[in-house]
């Protein structure tokens, strides 16, 4: 089989996804202490501030890898098109030599740091990617050998066959960028060295970035000729900056303010997002199968979705939702289950964070609802980044949160891989099951769009089964965007933002 990609040039996709507390208004300025309210012209700075701030010091293999893609700073190998499929990005084209090795051919580029992007140094990148603790999320289960091979080619054998190793390069946690990035012991720093459109040049610890345009950029010099960044997780706040125009893109805005903003400046779109409620299998409580169907069946996420989203969501359906077009005709019922016991009274803790704003108001519905069944629950809601790191360590007994189904690889299999399985990297629940492992492996071994869709449904029963995820809600995108600004696409997977045709 063999797969070629001809170069091209498309404008870069971004996502809505920022914001700005009103007592930030005017603390925006370009470098110099220039103000960045220029009424408006080409190559204005774009005022941005984002709901979540980096919660691993901007390390390219966690969480904050889709923070860098989305302020326009890093890239990969690859990225994805309009319909999830893999499309150039610093490789112009690639082809299948056998079943377990692909060869890429890079483009002529450059990283921030003025080098040149070349096979030797794309082959490092990659290969510390595989070492990275913990894996990213794109490489779960993966093992990679990259050589470098000529002048511009890279060749890359997997372990097994890989039929959408293509799309797995275009992970935001497979960014390439430049020896430099790697000089110094721990997490390998963005700042300088990244191939994007932007370049970090400024961060600051009282939670702001200042991004200046890298104008050796390989498709060519961006319309803004910088960010300047804040990270504010209060959505009301957001939506005010919005309706006072003191900030041009905003993120998340809450469903409750949508009716607020002005309908010239409120943007939504469907999106791969799923919000569900995991339950911790390995210890407490839910590690009992019949506890954790008592909590299926006490939760409606038909009363979320009108309650919570004001109908800007559908109920949840499975891990995939409508946004993925081809899931709700292939989904496969569990089977299985165990009956539901009593909960008679159970104490059980309950997390989510707040910078998505409805996440606490579907944990006040989930609590509700599973008090009625008989559980006693205390909630706890933090911020992210004062989180992430208890929920994976299996601190509490149900863990809330927002997940895109297609984020990490735009493989509907690696978010099964990554959340699902024994040595998954984001496995909330720390599920570890030999059926749901099986399912996951058949599925990752599947070749051919159909047959693997088929597959990865079937793992979803698979998971569904145990009832260590229960999905609520299958969200869709809220953004307030500025009048002035042009060139806003509102993209389902959430991995961009801010690209070289993002204007004001």
């Amino acid at each position: 089989m063999q797969v070629r990609v001809q170069s091209i040039k498309s404008p870069f996709r971004f996502l809505a996804a920022l914001v700005l507390v009103p007592g930030l208004a005017g603390c925006f300025a370009s470098p110099g202490g220039e103000s960045s309210s220029d009424g408006g012209q080409p190559g204005s700075r774009l005022r941005v501030a984002l709901a979540f701030p980096p919660a691993e010091n901007f390390s390219p293999y966690g969480a904050d890898a889709t923070l860098l893609s989305r302020l326009g700073v890093t890239e990969g190998l690859t990225a994805l098109d309009a319909n999830g499929a893999a499309a150039p990005a610093l490789a112009e084209s690639w082809r299948r030599e056998n079943d377990r090795t692909w060869r890429f051919i890079l483009r002529e580029a450059t990283f921030q740091d003025g080098t040149d992007v070349t096979p030797s140094a794309v082959a490092d990148a990659l290969t510390r990617a595989t070492k990275a603790k913990p894996v990213p999320a794109a490489l779960a289960g993966v093992s990679l050998d990259v050589k470098a091979d000529g002048s511009r080619g890279i060749r890359i054998t997997t372990a097994a066959a890989d039929p959408v190793l293509p799309m797995r390069l275009s992970s935001p946690s497979l960014a390439i960028l430049s020896p430099k990035a790697y000089e110094k012991k721990g997490v390998p720093t963005p700042v300088g060295t990244a191939t994007g459109p932007f370049e970090i040049t400024k961060v600051n610890s009282g939670g702001s970035a200042t991004l200046d345009r890298f104008d050796d950029h390989w498709g060519g010099r961006a319309q803004a000729s910088g960010i300047d960044a804040r990270f504010v997780k209060d959505g009301t706040a957001r939506a005010n900056a919005v309706r006072t125009g003191d900030v041009d893109i905003a993120e998340a805005i809450p469903v409750a303010q949508a009716a607020t903003l002005d309908k010239a400046t409120l943007k939504e779109a469907g999106t791969t997002r799923t919000t569900s409620l995991q339950l911790n299998t390995r210890s407490g409580p839910f590690k009992d199968p019949k506890l954790r169907a008592a909590a299926r069946a006490a939760v409606d996420s038909s009363a979320i979705v009108k309650g919570v989203f004001e109908g800007y969501a559908d109920p949840g359906a499975g891990i995939y939702g409508p946004a993925v077009t081809w899931a709700d005709s292939k989904r496969v019922k569990s089977t299985g289950r165990p009956a539901a016991a009593r909960p008679d009274g159970t104490r059980i803790t309950l997390a989510t964070y707040d910078n998505r704003p409805e996440l606490p108001e579907v944990a006040q519905v989930v609590q509700q609802q599973l008090e009625k069944a008989g559980f006693t629950v205390k909630l706890e809601v933090r911020e992210y980044s004062r989180l992430e790191s208890d929920a994976l360590a299996g601190k509490f007994d149900a863990f809330i949160g927002a997940r895109n189904s297609l984020l990490d690889t735009g493989d509907p299999v690696g978010v099964l891989a990554s959340d699902y399985t024994c040595d998954g990297g984001y496995n909330l629940a720390l599920l570890c099951d030999k059926d749901v492992d099986r399912a996951v492996e058949k599925a990752d071994g599947t070749d051919g769009t159909g047959e693997r869709q088929d597959a990865a449904m079937a793992a979803e029963a698979e998971i569904l089964g145990t009832d260590a995820v229960v999905p609520l809600a299958h969200q869709q995108i809220i953004a307030g965007v500025s009048t002035k600004v042009r060139g806003v696409v509102l993209d389902p997977y959430e991995r961009a933002l801010v690209g070289a045709g993002t204007r004001r």
